[in-house]
């Protein structure tokens, strides 16, 4: 499934929805805090920022409210350096809202969503995307959720990158809550992900929707991607591309709220595929950056460092333990 690379337009286009975001400010649980800040966040626009601060060209598309919250939205990607000239206005639509409730051990998140516009996306705005002749676009598993029409709009972007020659990558992204039923999201999600170049899954909601026990068994769920990545937490990550098997430890953290790290984990892999970064190197800025969000109340924090001495970090792989290794990389069973 290997495509060539697209001269021109953006580097990355990643499609989803933008929702505004309410969330404390003090670190104290919705119900006992008197300060909330209003922000933004989605699980695509948080890839697209992170890409945006590491130097990669990132476009985000999605649809808006007619409303003061889409306007939100919006000023708020453009501040961080997100293109959002694919991005269209429905009038007489509303943005989605949500809060946050964040602790440690994981956030209770509550969306008020239903009916927003993001869920009108559909298959003639996958042709606008494609068109932009992007090098890369980045889908989750959250779109396909939202409607008929946006299940449409990932499988006809699909379907479109390959015909343009763009790299596509989706990361499983399950929320239960967005579907009727765990077996629905898990043949629908296993057909889009198994179309992908490049997927990212956690073992976890791997276990949940297929059964899959090992990284080794989701590699074999998902056969035709060039490559699976499996996120096993804070143990580490596994890359399968063909039959070969790279891992790659996750550096301890001192977690102050996990939401956001496996955005910004595909944004470091993502980043690093496009600058030319092996595997391994891949896995190492994947966990770099999942581990700043995790050290942060924000969807999308900040670099820990500028980002051409985290490139280096990821490349020669000092701060790993036995990183004179080949960073476990071995055949495929």
């Amino acid at each position: 499934m290997t495509r060539p690379v697209v001269e021109g337009g953006p580097a990355v286009v990643c499609l989803g929805e933008t929702m505004a975001q309410i969330v404390p400010i003090d670190g104290l649980r919705l119900h006992e805090t008197s300060a909330c800040a209003f922000g933004v966040a989605g699980a695509e626009s948080n890839v697209a920022i992170s890409l945006s601060r590491l130097g990669t060209a990132a476009f985000w598309a999605g649809f808006v409210g007619d409303d003061p919250m889409g306007l939100r939205v919006l000023g708020e990607l453009r501040r961080h350096g997100v293109v959002a000239k694919l991005a269209r206005t429905m009038p007489g639509r509303r943005t989605g809202v949500y809060f946050k409730d964040p602790a440690p051990e994981g956030s209770d998140i509550y969306y008020y969503r239903s009916g927003s516009a993001a869920t009108l996306m559909d298959g003639e705005y996958a042709e606008r995307i494609v068109a932009v002749r992007p090098r890369w676009i980045h889908l989750t598993g959250v779109t396909p959720a939202l409607s008929e029409n946006c299940r449409e709009a990932v499988i006809s972007l699909i379907e479109l990158a390959g015909d343009t020659g763009a790299s596509v990558s989706f990361d499983v992204n399950y929320r239960p809550s967005l579907w009727p039923a765990r077996d629905a999201a898990a043949q629908s999600l296993m057909a889009i992900a198994d179309r992908c170049n490049v997927v990212f899954v956690g073992l976890d909601e791997a276990q949940t929707l297929w059964k899959s026990c090992t990284a080794g068994a989701v590699r074999d769920h998902l056969p035709s991607p060039d490559v699976v990545v499996v996120k096993d937490g804070g143990r580490e990550a596994v890359a399968f591309r063909g039959g070969r098997r790279t891992a790659v430890p996750a550096l301890p953290v001192d977690v102050v709220e996990p939401v956001g790290a496996g955005d910004a984990f595909a944004a470091g892999w993502i980043h690093g595929a496009l600058v030319g970064l092996d595997e391994a190197g891949c896995l190492r800025l994947g966990h770099l950056l999942a581990g700043a969000a995790m050290t942060s109340l924000s969807d999308v924090a900040d670099l820990p460092t500028a980002p051409a001495a985290l490139i280096a970090r990821a490349k020669h792989g000092n701060e790993w333990p036995g990183h004179g290794s080949p960073a476990e990389a071995s055949p495929h069973p």
